[in-house]
């Protein structure tokens, strides 16, 4: 799947599968194409050739589609002049799946008072607000554009942790987006790491910890192939070479220690690789968004 807006790609050749059940962190630098992907996804864009599929349909295919996905922007929109009893009636008259106890025994919990005016409220009272009108509509699939990125420490810790109670309480999956790895680390169980307008790796967070490793060896000493090891990158460091090197096993030929990687390193990792590489041609892919069966 590809989008352009013009002559600038911002996604290219995208192949990807979002599976079931899992609560999916999406990272990489801005401009990567986060929010276009996201977008697409909910069916407010359109790609620009190559196909997309969220939850076995195309997005916003009709009513029903649209009731079985939810989505919280980046700026997490509310209606200023409305109070939050307003918010709960508009969600209910929308949403023919629209769950009252839900939405006013999260409200109750968050400190939100049925009178208050959305305009009012502060940045975390107005993120839960959002995410409680996407939860409500009890979709397959919850979507995060950043929905934190504003908030300060602990609202966003609140946020996070109303998104993992609310993904439990549901059974659906989330793809949350985010620059900030902390986040990613404390609730996502798969990570898809977007840069330069593709997908540079992808897979179940424990996996792709444990299918990588940082090599320390004598500087130079990593310039010639190691079998069974993918070089992702290298940093000099005076007489010593340090690589972030993708393994599917650990060859007992590497003459050098492995020492295990951080989600930090591994992400930084790859946006580097990424953003030093030249684009380079790739197959046509598709995209499929799987949800909660």
């Amino acid at each position: 799947m590809t989008k352009k807006y013009g002559r600038r790609t911002a996604l290219s050749e995208v192949d990807l599968t979002v599976p079931a059940g899992r609560v999916v962190g999406l990272v990489g630098p801005n401009g990567a194409g986060k929010s276009t992907l996201l977008h697409l996804a909910c069916g407010l864009l359109e790609p620009t050739s190559g196909s997309l599929r969220v939850l076995g349909s195309r997005p916003a295919e009709s009513a029903a589609h649209l009731a079985r996905v939810g989505f919280v922007a980046q700026d997490t929109p509310v209606y200023p002049s409305f109070s939050v009893a307003d918010h709960l009636r508009l969600g209910a008259r929308l949403n023919p799946s629209w769950d009252g106890e839900l939405a006013e025994r999260r409200v109750a919990r968050a400190g939100l008072g049925p009178d208050q005016k959305a305009g009012r409220l502060s940045g975390g009272q107005r993120a839960q607000l959002a995410l409680t009108i996407a939860a409500a509509k009890r979709p397959e699939l919850l979507i995060f554009d950043e929905p934190a990125a504003a908030l300060d420490p602990l609202a966003r810790r609140g946020f996070l942790e109303n998104l993992v109670e609310f993904v439990a309480e549901l059974g659906a999956s989330a793809v949350l987006s985010s620059h900030l790895l902390g986040d990613i680390e404390r609730v996502c169980d798969h990570l898809i790491v977007l840069c330069g307008a593709r997908v540079q790796v992808a897979g179940r967070v424990r996996d792709l910890l444990d299918g990588h490793r940082r090599l320390v060896a004598p500087r130079g000493g990593l310039d010639r192939p190691l079998p069974g090891v993918e070089v992702i990158r290298v940093e000099h460091d005076g007489a010593h070479s340090r690589a972030l090197v993708r393994i599917d096993a650990l060859p007992p030929s590497i003459p050098y220690p492995a020492e295990p990687v951080t989600l930090e390193e591994l992400v930084l990792g790859y946006m580097a690789r990424a953003s030093a590489a030249p684009s380079g041609p790739a197959a046509p892919a598709g995209t499929a968004w799987e949800g909660a069966r």
